[in-house]
């Protein structure tokens, strides 16, 4: 990792993908079988896979099992969020995490130059970058103690 960490570097990059005319009932058993939250939702572009959008289990919940329709009834284009937040990969952790707090998701396709799918990015995986330097900074101010301790024998 370098001084300024990229979105790149703390993406997931092995993705579990769906395309909009996948059932929704085999989604489902895509994000049990992944242990999985969401799916990425892509399109066979020019021999790339470009984001058009994102399917969490709560989309499937909301939208069809609480009012309680036919899950075999319909596809993932049907209820997968459309207006999509993306990160680019070269964005910083601090853009990533105000981008989440501006918009308010909590996961976020990695997009490269053209629009692809590099990976994605989860509150997870930033919490886990910061609580990290936290410990970084925590051992730090131990550290400073243990010395002066050291010195003032």
């Amino acid at each position: 990792m370098g001084e300024r960490l990229t979105t790149g570097e703390i993406c997931t990059r092995n993705v579990t993908i769906a395309f909009k005319r996948t059932p929704l009932s085999s989604a489902a058993r895509l994000m049990r079988e992944n242990h999985v939250g969401c799916l990425v939702v892509v399109e066979e572009t020019a021999g790339m896979q470009v984001v058009v959008g994102l399917l969490t289990d709560r989309d499937i919940v909301t939208a069809v099992i609480a009012p309680g329709l036919d899950l075999d009834s319909f596809y993932v284009e049907d209820v997968m969020t459309v207006d999509l937040v993306t990160a680019r990969e070269e964005d910083s952790l601090i853009d990533l995490m105000h981008s989440m707090r501006r918009k308010g998701v909590r996961r976020m396709p990695v997009i490269g130059a053209q629009g692809e799918l590099v990976g994605i990015v989860t509150l997870d995986d930033v919490l886990e970058i910061v609580s990290e330097e936290l410990g970084l900074l925590v051992a730090a101010i131990a550290s400073e103690g243990e010395r002066e301790h050291q010195m003032r024998k």
